[in-house]
């Protein structure tokens, strides 16, 4: 068995109510490999943001796509929504291009991973920003797997939360373990 619930609290600096030991889950042994991922969508947004975050002024679609090899048309698309959220500012012309719409400080992952993604939770009933009951849920009240659900979400929220475009640059591995 693995360490106390409170002790993995304790590491990750949040409250011991939202860890849950595997053997709760019905997961015994062997590595568990997420359902969801990130999609690539969000990993060029990420990456994007990223090469902003790194340069002074602003970069062109063209510069950015070829730095950080992302396909030009899906980027332009990605740009256009993290564009409507005010996390980059675009300019036409000549002179134009693209740059942050917010200090690197200012903007963290989860900023871009719901603009580009939406909702961090796994689930409907489990979302902050889209809750909706699942379609197959007979109560949400009495659910055993909404709870766990709660939990994955605010811990999934908190960690990306609290890392920055900033702090992602500075090199350094970022752990919360």
């Amino acid at each position: 068995m693995g360490e106390p619930e409170s002790t993995v609290a304790a590491r990750l600096g949040c409250p011991a109510s939202i860890i849950l030991p595997l053997e709760a889950l019905g997961i015994v042994g062997g590595p568990v490999l997420p359902q969801t991922m990130l999609t690539q969508r969000a990993r060029y947004a990420l990456h994007a943001m990223l090469f902003l975050a790194g340069r002074d002024g602003s970069a062109t679609v063209a510069e950015i796509a070829e730095a950080e090899r992302i396909p030009r048309k899906f980027l332009e698309q990605i740009l256009a929504s993290l564009k409507t959220r005010g996390l980059v500012l675009g300019k036409r012309g000549p002179t134009g291009g693209y740059k942050l719409g917010r200090a690197p400080s200012a903007i963290s992952f989860a900023d871009i991973l719901r603009c580009i993604d939406g909702p961090l939770a796994l689930a409907p009933c489990a979302s902050q920003m889209a809750y909706s009951p699942c379609p197959d849920c007979i109560s949400v009240e009495t659910c055993a797997i909404r709870p766990v659900l709660l939990a994955v979400r605010d811990t999934t929220a908190l960690l990306l939360e609290g890392i920055s475009l900033q702090e992602a640059l500075g090199g350094a591995r970022l752990s919360f373990l």
